[in-house]
This record gives C-alpha cells, sequence and structure tokens, in this order.
C-alpha cells in the first residue's frame, strides 16, 4: 500500500491510483468535475474548532498535529480510509492548502502509516 499526498488543484496522473479528498471544506474555486476525485471523506478533516484554531499558521503545526492525531483516534472515518487503502495499490490524499508542510493531510499520512 502506497499512500500519497497531493494539492487538489494539481492535475490528476494515473499514478495517484484512488484519489481521496480530506478536506472537511470543498476547495474555493474548484469544479467538482476539475477535481477528479474518487471519494470526498470530509469526515476524516480536523473539526471545525481545530482547523478554525489552526489557520494555516506553521508555528502552531506540532500542536494541531498532537490534536488532530487525537481526533483521529476516535473517528469512525479513519476504518474507512484504511479499508480503501486495503483495496487499493494506490491512494492518494487530496488536500487544498497552499502550504505543502503544515496541513491535515500530511498529519493524517503519518497517523496511517503507523
Amino acid at each position: 500500500m502506497s499512500i500519497k499526498l497531493k494539492r487538489v488543484y494539481e492535475a490528476a496522473a494515473a499514478s495517484d491510483g484512488y484519489r481521496v479528498l480530506v478536506d472537511r471544506l470543498w476547495p474555493r474555486g474548484l469544479k467538482k468535475e476539475a477535481a477528479a476525485i474518487d471519494l470526498w471523506l470530509k469526515e476524516i478533516g480536523p473539526s471545525t474548532e481545530l482547523r478554525h484554531w489552526f489557520g494555516h499558521e506553521p508555528e502552531k503545526f506540532p500542536q494541531f498535529s498532537k490534536l488532530y492525531k487525537a481526533e483521529l483516534k476516535t473517528n469512525p472515518a479513519v476504518a474507512e480510509l484504511r479499508a480503501l487503502a486495503k483495496q487499493h495499490k494506490t491512494i492518494t490524499l487530496l488536500y487544498g492548502a497552499r502550504d505543502t508542510e503544515h496541513n491535515q493531510a500530511v498529519v493524517l499520512q503519518e497517523f496511517l502509516e503507523k
């Protein structure tokens, strides 16, 4: 199983495998047809409160990561994502954030690979 990360605004590629959008909100300015996603698993995203607190501020990322992992431990959507990962050779977690290093998909990938 291979779990990749990609901004949802980047063009889809055959190497992406099964494409899963992991944002709770639909990405701004993106038409559903253009997204080329297989599944929008919005329930896997961080809670609204955590998302607002984080605000994509890199200095808050270590604490955000810890809090988001705590949420993931009790999130039923994790089991769904793990099942998909077993069914598909490659899955790509798609996210809308501009920052490619400090976002929920990075945390989610790390969480799933452990």
